[in-house]
């Protein structure tokens, strides 16, 4: 049997408190069981703006998506979620992730590192972090995401992660800004079987979160893409339509391609970005419960 879905939604843009709050309290009438904040500079501190969206919410769960491990000593980090699911009322999920943007550590005067130390780094602070909660004074477990495509990330997810977030996409060679490469349907399958060989000693399966990337209530699929296609020279237009990422097509098409995608990989936490919250509301809605 399917593992129920659950759907998140990513704010990104800052805003006064009123503002804030109203667009949590949104994000709560749709449906979406959980409100998230990423790691990126330019957009709000994670664990301030957690607390806040849970003060102004009684039932989604809040969480980091995700946060750059490169940001962060672990045991200062191990204090951050102590405390921030201490104020939430035992609410938070906490994702990390490698970082893949090098401009913004160039910004914050922190060194980028090559994948192989990233990835050693996001290990140490993976198993610190959890060390350090388990062992205060008042231990504290929190279910915990990594997001992860690569051989060795897939492999920390299988060792750790209660959900494993897959970013449908890889970073682009030589980009220092973070620019990010889909990946085609058949490319997906390769990445969630490599990491069901990995984790196939785990007791309990984990929880599979796809981050979508754009959405499209449209009776017109090629031409809502149609402007996307001189970014994807590689691909066709029935490959860009086929893009786990995008969901675009009419509320009930959409509504057929997620559950397609349960049973195709597995996904059954949708993550959507803060742009489409009230598009995917509708889906959330004739989804709940199924």
């Amino acid at each position: 049997m399917p593992r129920p879905f659950r759907f998140g939604v990513s704010l990104m843009n800052p805003a006064p408190a009123d503002e804030w709050r109203k667009k949590c309290r949104r994000a709560e009438q749709l449906g979406y069981d959980v409100i998230l904040v990423p790691d990126h500079l330019g957009m709000p501190a994670p664990f301030p703006a957690l607390v806040a969206a849970a003060e102004a919410t009684s039932r989604p769960r809040v969480g980091t998506f995700v946060l750059n491990a490169g940001f962060w000593n672990p045991t200062l980090l191990a204090r951050e979620v102590a405390t921030t699911d201490a104020l939430t009322g035992g609410r938070l999920e906490l994702g990390l992730g490698t970082g893949y943007v090098q401009s913004e550590h160039d910004t914050a005067g922190l060194p980028f590192g090559s994948a192989r130390e990233r990835v050693d780094h996001l290990r140490y602070t993976v198993e610190e972090v959890d060390r350090l909660l388990r062992s205060a004074e008042r231990p504290t477990r929190v279910p915990l995401l990594i997001g992860a495509n690569g051989d060795r990330l897939l492999r920390l997810a299988a060792e750790h992660a209660d959900i494993v977030g897959f970013t449908g996409a890889r970073s682009v060679p030589g980009s220092t800004t973070g620019s990010l490469a889909p990946l085609t349907a058949e490319e997906l399958d390769e990445r969630v079987a490599a990491y069901r060989r990995l984790a196939a000693g785990r007791a309990e399966p984990a929880e599979l979160n796809l981050l979508v990337q754009l959405v499209v209530p449209t009776d017109d699929r090629e031409a809502a893409v149609r402007e996307l296609l001189p970014r994807l020279p590689h691909l066709t237009v029935e490959q860009v339509l086929d893009l786990p990422i995008l969901l675009v097509g009419a509320p009930e098409r959409i509504v057929t391609q997620v559950l397609a995608q349960r049973e195709r990989y597995g996904f059954s936490y949708l993550t959507v970005l803060e742009p489409y919250m009230e598009a995917f509301g509708t889906v959330v809605q004739a989804l709940r419960g199924r």
